[in-house]
């Protein structure tokens, strides 16, 4: 059974930091990539940051310089640091694994053939 639990979601000033971490579990070894996506009700889903299992990384343009993503693949938890953050970074914070992902940017947008976490709220005040 595929689990992706994140944690680390909280209410913060604007220009404060968080960092969001995500537990896998169960996730077929075809999944070559690991992302976080954001939700905000009423909008589409958009991508963050993306994380191949080699390194590569992708970032959305409204968070580069401010958010970075890792991955430890020896304990299978990737992390998003969220630095300098923003009122409009407010949005339920998904957690996804790609499945035999072949362009990361393409899956940033797209996010097509993933496995889903339940999502944690990130809350930035003015």
């Amino acid at each position: 059974q595929v689990q992706l639990v994140e944690s680390g979601g909280g209410s913060v000033q604007a220009g404060g930091s968080l960092t969001l971490s995500c537990a896998r579990s169960g996730v077929p070894d075809v999944s070559n990539a690991m992302g976080w996506f954001r939700q905000v009700p009423g909008k589409e889903r958009e991508g963050v940051a993306v994380i191949s299992r080699g390194g590569n990384t992708y970032y959305a343009d409204s968070v580069k310089g401010r958010f970075a993503i890792s991955q430890d693949n020896a304990k299978k938890t990737v992390s998003l640091h969220m630095n300098n953050l923003k009122p409009d970074d407010t949005a339920m914070y998904y957690c996804a694994a790609g499945l035999e992902v072949t362009n990361l940017g393409r899956w940033l947008t797209s996010a097509d053939g993933s496995y889903w976490g339940q999502g944690t709220q990130v809350t930035v005040s003015s």
